[in-house]
């Protein structure tokens, strides 16, 4: 068997006066759509962001392409990120000010590189041809998220973070947008670990996990 993209291993983290999650082990393959759903206040946001090195976690590793993002500095877990980490966020996160075309090249600008081609050959994927010049305010809510898809997978990363992508959006949308990151996450052979409290969009997954307080299980 190949080597996992992602190794997770005994990790653990808490708020102050308030426990999440230990003991979690998760492996992740090239390709693979994870999907990890719990109750609310377990901490699922909390665990992405981990796996990202945006919060320090309290024990354990994680290893993405080999590399321990926990055994970096700061600096350093941010060039990792831009490099090899996509992320689709509930809050779409778009800039209101610049164009769908300057949202979506933002991972490229970030590492210097330009790339017009690029940029159109996603939005075309996510059925967004055409409208790259557009503002985000003219943009319905599924189209913004799948603005997000695509500024996600520009750069063309080994892995995606997607917490709660169909939150804020009606079930017909979030159904169309769960089929576009489907899609992309396949096509692109980029692997995916999904966060969220639908078991309709977590049925869309490869796999599917519950976080509770004392670790990973099948869901």
């Amino acid at each position: 068997m190949s080597a996992p993209l992602v190794a997770v291993r005994g990790l653990a983290k808490a708020w102050p006066g308030q426990a999440l999650f230990a003991n979690v082990d998760l492996d992740v393959a090239p390709c693979e759509f994870v999907a990890i759903v719990g109750e609310s206040g377990v901490g699922k946001s909390t665990f992405l962001n981990c796996l990202a090195g945006l919060d320090r976690v309290d024990t354990g590793d994680v290893a993405i392409s080999g590399t321990s993002i926990t055994g970096l500095d700061e600096e350093r877990q941010a060039v990792f990120r831009r490099r090899h980490l996509g992320f689709v966020f509930q809050a779409f996160h778009v800039l209101p000010h610049l164009s769908v075309a300057h949202n979506v090249a933002l991972p490229l600008l970030l590492q210097k590189r330009r790339d017009d081609a690029r940029v159109a050959e996603v939005l075309d994927a996510v059925g967004l041809g055409g409208l790259g010049d557009r503002l985000p305010q003219t943009l319905s809510g599924g189209q913004l998220q799948r603005v997000a898809i695509a500024r996600a997978l520009v750069h063309r990363p080994a892995l995606i973070l997607a917490d709660e992508p169909t939150g804020n959006l009606d079930p017909a949308t979030a159904a169309k947008v769960m089929d576009v990151l489907v899609g992309q996450v396949h096509g692109q052979q980029t692997a995916c670990v999904l966060v969220t409290h639908s078991r309709t969009a977590a049925a869309r997954a490869d796999r599917v996990l519950a976080l509770t307080a004392t670790g990973l299980a099948p869901a």
